[in-house]
């Protein structure tokens, strides 16, 4: 093996250094990926800010630059022994490197859109409809419960009433408005 790597130019030494390296490290990062590890290479904290669109599109990350160097050395060599001169090489691997880059940054910008918080925003109940699981008071004077499916999922939140009668279990309402504290203000539906 050292004689094959000695008798290679300067040149290709150093396309195919970059190439093992970056394979090497393109090796850990997918098998990091695949086990669940890509929050600490990437960097990600989990915190919800209100109007926050996510991340966004990353050119520069760490798996695009390994990328990019993955590409760069192993199409490198290719053109190298396809006989091609050493500027049209560097050039073209350089394209074929941030072709890459561009791919995986669009790939991972896709599935962090797909990605969903979890986080329930009170606001998308209203309208919604659902069943009072526990009597709610009129005219505000008790908190009962309701079933109402929010963001795809059922879930049992509190609320309230405004109508002059107590609505009682198995009641069909509708969600009219959420108060700032995220008690649901319901109606039954007619």
């Amino acid at each position: 093996m050292q004689e094959w790597y000695s008798a290679l130019s300067s040149f290709e030494q150093v396309f195919w250094g970059i190439a093992l390296i970056a394979s090497v490290f393109f090796v850990f990062v997918l098998v990091t990926t695949l086990l669940g590890g890509d929050a600490e290479i990437e960097g990600d904290v989990d915190a919800e800010i209100e109007g926050d669109t996510g991340i966004g599109f990353q050119f520069f990350s760490f798996k695009n630059i390994v990328a990019f160097f993955t590409i760069f050395g192993w199409s490198g060599i290719s053109f190298l022994e396809a006989g091609m001169s050493k500027g049209i090489v560097v050039l073209l691997a350089a394209v074929c490197g941030l072709a890459m880059m561009f791919v995986m940054a669009f790939l991972l910008y896709q599935m962090r859109k797909m990605a969903s918080s979890g986080t329930l925003q009170m606001k998308n109940a209203i309208g919604q409809i659902g069943s009072v699981y526990l009597t709610i008071g009129a005219n505000r004077s008790r908190i009962g419960k309701v079933q109402i499916t929010v963001q795809g999922a059922l879930r049992e939140l509190e609320a309230l009433t405004d109508e002059n009668e107590a609505i009682t279990t198995n009641t069909v309402v509708q969600v009219k408005e959420v108060t700032a504290n995220g008690i649901l203000i319901v109606s039954p539906t007619k």
